[in-house]
């Protein structure tokens, strides 16, 4: 009988070949291995994931699997041929965006001769703050299919100018486990840009926020109650 594989490791979803596709458990990740991975990842991207392996996050909507294998198996396979990083990434978002419209989603959200609507995003809203902020819930699916390909997690309208005026977005990838913290990243972001900081530097804070509360979630609850949760 085979070895039982330890966290982040939850399930073989496939085998392409000679590589093996894994969920796993992107939070345990980002709390404990790197903060900035994201919905997938393999071995030229991420050192720490072995040679063979693509990893895909365990979310709460699994329903892009598809798409993320597709985008892993031409990233890796063009930066093991030596192609330059950023070539490899234009190609692999290329193939992942021709797979979502085979699947449908651009000609169901973008109509011909029609852009795509922002609160067609909308799944529900968590909460409206005191200072006029909406914090909503979105398909994550539908944002990275017809607007931004990269989006992950969460975002605010000070970074993403799809996103209206006065709207935090978190993605419904997120588990309920992960998603105050979550919250809190995007809330402190937005509120140290809005008083006049570059996008980089807010991000490096909001970062260092999100991983001290990763470690001491017992402190999270008055941490998001300063940002203007309450």
């Amino acid at each position: 009988m085979p070895r039982k594989r330890q966290l982040p490791y939850i399930k073989k979803l496939a085998q392409r070949g000679k590589v093996s596709v894994w969920l796993v458990d992107g939070s345990w990740v980002r709390t404990n291995i790197e903060q900035e991975w994201d919905n997938y990842g393999h071995h030229y991207g991420y050192s720490f994931i072995p040679e063979n392996e693509i990893w895909l996050d365990q979310q709460a909507d699994d329903d892009e699997q598809q798409f993320f294998i597709k985008h892993c198996m031409v990233e890796r396979r063009l930066l093991a041929r030596g192609v330059d990083e950023e070539t490899a990434r234009q190609k692999s978002n290329e193939a992942e965006l021709e797979a979502r419209r085979e699947a449908g989603d651009l000609k169901k959200l973008r109509p011909k001769g029609h852009l795509a609507n922002p609160e067609d995003m909308h799944v529900r809203l968590l909460k409206k703050l005191v200072s006029g902020v909406s914090v909503w819930i979105v398909k994550g699916r539908y944002v990275r299919s017809v607007f931004d390909i990269e989006f992950t997690a969460g975002g605010h309208d000070h970074v993403y100018e799809f996103i209206p005026t006065n709207e935090v977005w978190i993605d419904d990838d997120i588990t309920d486990a992960e998603r105050p913290v979550v919250i809190l990243h995007e809330l402190h972001e937005r509120n140290i840009m809005e008083k006049g900081m570059d996008y980089d530097h807010a991000h490096e804070e909001a970062s260092k926020l999100e991983l001290h509360y990763r470690h001491h979630p017992e402190e999270l609850h008055a941490a998001l109650a300063k940002e203007g949760w309450e």
